[in-house]
């Protein structure tokens, strides 16, 4: 148990930072859970529109330090090559019938 005055206000700051950290991760996870099941219907317009949302809330975590700025980076890399996989298969598909 912490005894002096400041050791005590470092304990509430922690816990305060460890609440807001929590939350930020928790709204990046459901943004890219939204941005995959429009990816996994194939509904190309929603999934871009989503991956725009996913990238900026990645750039303000990291920007707030609560995911390192590479963390980020890689995830956004990655759900753009998913993406892109998704917009090559269907024009890929509307050639070929064409």
């Amino acid at each position: 148990m912490a005894h002096s005055l400041s050791a005590k206000k470092r304990i509430r700051q922690n816990e305060k930072r460890r609440l807001l950290n929590r939350v930020r991760k928790i709204a990046v996870r459901e943004e890219i859970k939204t941005f995959e099941l429009a990816i996994s219907s194939g509904k190309l317009d929603d999934a871009t529109k989503q991956l725009r949302e996913v990238t900026s809330r990645l750039d303000k975590v990291a920007s707030k330090n609560t995911i390192h700025k590479n963390a980020a980076a890689r995830k956004r890399s990655r759900l753009t090559r998913r993406l892109n996989a998704l917009k090559a298969k269907g024009t890929g598909t509307s050639a070929a019938k064409a």
